[in-house]
């Protein structure tokens, strides 16, 4: 089965593989502006404690079920006899189908904005309205970004997604550095770097850990099957705890990295650090363009292709997730699972597309199904589809995840597997402190982040803040 499905040809295809399918938008795009919103560094210290404490355990667990049955995230459950439990796989499949049917909408803004910036056009920032209710120009780049993520997994494992993450982490990280070393000659960039890393811990109240907490499970791709389907490629003899250390440390390295580049250029600028994602679309373009027209050109250009790969090492994971599961239980092959697939979600996608200007209907689609929040803005149909998959079926997953390898499948079964290449885990503090994580602490924080993200996505009902 490994040889016919392929495997990671070596731990670091694999770490960067998996490191990309957690870095993404939500590194680059979200994080900053999560940061921004929070207070500043009394937000990171949040986000680097839940990362470690509560999403590090999960992801333990979902790469050890993928090797343990080198199977897709449905197939795994019943290579594990528990077949009732092959919904979990199901609901991740779902989440990250949808997940990337809107997702791939944004990654065409970042492409689309690459062009723009090329082409000198910083006042694009002031029709970021017109420019995304454009939705034959804006589906184009979307269907370019689409097709380079079909082609990249079409070519399997080793020679598609393995070789795409090691060209690509290493860019998104030389760009990264290179843009942070020129924030730094800026005027005003002291005053980014202290609003950034000098926490001010009066402003960590409830809505603050909520933001954290759910900012930290959402951008290491947990709940959706990735890296159970991406953990069924790999070895045997590698250690999955240190890989899952790695990846994590990664992620929250290149989010880290993101705000430290980010924050000097926004205070620079005078710009107020709480824009939200308009930050990015909006506020970014003016910025450089304040820079110089040479200058700005590259910063810009630069920066918005650091986004598009960010959004590209996470496509290529949302979508080999369902892909694995087409050619291990239907039996397609691979190139023709992979384009099919490709083609229905760009599909899914279009009300999502639509939703942002071209038409009323998905405009407000949100307003016309009745659950708009009070004095909210944004009531379009990608909101909501980001509302039920990202937001709802994420954090359910996890939690289910987490009671099956402890209660079902067993904690013994999962240290057993653990064991495999770290013949020092069994009776460690790590297996004590993994156990109690998936047992206890994921379950319980969860399942707290989904009811309230229920209550308050779809009832308006806010119990924090």
């Amino acid at each position: 089965m490994a040889a016919e499905r392929g495997e990671f040809s070596s731990r670091l295809g694999f770490i960067l593989a998996a490191a990309g399918s957690a870095v993404g938008l939500g590194n680059i795009w979200k994080f900053p502006f999560e940061v921004g919103n929070g207070g500043g560094a009394a937000f990171v210290v949040m986000y680097l404690l839940f990362c470690f404490l509560l999403c590090f355990p999960v992801m333990t667990a979902e790469i050890a079920i993928g090797r343990k049955t080198r199977r897709n995230a449905v197939g795994a459950f019943y290579s594990l006899n528990s077949p009732a439990w092959s919904f979990i796989g199901k609901l991740g499949i779902l989440s990250g189908f949808l997940i990337l049917s809107f997702y791939n909408v944004v990654a065409g803004w970042a492409f689309g904005y690459v062009v723009e910036m090329l082409a000198g056009n910083f006042d694009i920032g002031n029709h970021f309205g017109d420019f995304v209710a454009d939705w034959i120009k804006v589906g184009s780049y979307g269907l370019v970004f689409m097709a380079t993520t079909a082609y990249i997994v079409s070519h399997g494992i080793q020679k598609g997604i393995e070789r795409a993450a090691k060209l690509l982490m290493p860019s998104l990280i030389i760009i990264m550095v290179v843009l942070l070393a020129y924030s730094l000659t800026l005027d005003g960039a002291m005053d980014g770097l202290k609003f950034y890393l000098v926490p001010d811990f009066s402003k960590i109240n409830g809505p603050v850990v909520y933001s954290a907490l759910g900012q930290a499970f959402f951008s290491l791709s947990l709940g959706m099957g990735a890296l159970i389907t991406y953990g069924s490629y790999l070895n045997r003899d590698q250690n999955i705890v240190q890989s899952a250390a790695l990846i994590t440390l990664m992620d929250v390295g290149i989010a880290f990295l993101a705000g430290l580049m980010l924050f000097p250029f926004v205070f620079s600028q005078g710009v107020e650090p709480t824009g939200g994602a308009g930050l990015i679309f909006v506020t970014l373009p003016g910025v450089f363009e304040n820079l110089g027209p040479v200058v700005g050109v590259v910063v810009g250009t630069l920066f918005f292709t650091l986004l598009s790969f960010a959004a590209l090492t996470s496509t290529v994971s949302l979508l080999e997730v369902p892909v694995a599961y087409v050619v291990d239980e239907h039996k397609v092959p691979r190139t023709r699972a992979v384009w099919l697939t490709a083609i229905l979600i760009f599909v899914v996608g279009i009300p999502s597309l639509l939703s942002n200007g071209a038409t009323s209907i998905f405009t407000n689609f949100m307003q016309i199904i009745g659950i708009a929040q009070e004095g909210a803005t944004d009531h379009s149909f990608m909101t909501f589809v980001g509302w039920v998959a990202n937001d709802t079926f994420l954090p359910l997953g996890g939690m289910l995840i987490s009671i099956f390898a402890a209660y079902i499948w067993k904690k013994e079964n999962l240290s057993e597997e653990l064991a495999q290449g770290n013949e020092n885990y069994i009776g460690s503090y790590t297996e004590k402190y993994i156990n109690f994580a998936i047992s206890y602490l994921a379950p319980v924080v969860l399942s707290i982040i989904f009811v309230l993200t229920v209550l308050n996505r779809f009832f308006n009902i806010q119990l924090i803040g």
